[in-house]
């Protein structure tokens, strides 16, 4: 039987100020699927106005990306946001939570003056392992 991926908040350190893990530890023999940041646009290629809905649809791509590899949300084991200074981050964290729930991956959010099209609100990328 294989190891299982460990997520875990050790002593010594303060406790996670949002939905996330301090540390993930993935055994060796995982399979590791890397992916690229996810822009909220929709399969017909429009993009919402509002950064909710754009965070909504950046979950929802991973999730579909994901589904299409065998894994699912509780996979997830790394997430980077990048959002653009002045949108609401709690908008993101809600589209986050409605995607996956209570699952708790390594993350990191960071505000950036603007991403490659301005139209664009907020970028996530992924990293998922499956023991």
């Amino acid at each position: 039987m294989s190891a299982e991926i460990e997520y875990s908040n050790p002593p010594g350190i303060h406790a996670p100020t949002g939905p996330y893990s301090h540390v993930v530890r993935v055994p060796a023999g995982a399979e590791l699927l890397f992916l690229s940041g996810q822009f909220g646009v929709r399969p017909d290629g429009t993009v919402a106005e509002n950064v909710y809905d754009q965070a909504d649809q950046v979950f929802q791509n991973i999730v579909n990306l994901l589904k299409s590899q065998h894994m699912d949300a509780t996979h997830i084991i790394k997430l980077t946001t990048y959002i653009v200074t002045g949108q609401d981050s709690r908008e993101v964290r809600r589209a986050r939570l409605k995607h996956l729930g209570s699952h708790l991956p390594a993350s990191t959010a960071v505000f950036v003056a603007r991403l490659v099209s301005p139209d664009w609100l907020v970028v996530v990328d992924a990293i998922a392992a499956k023991s």
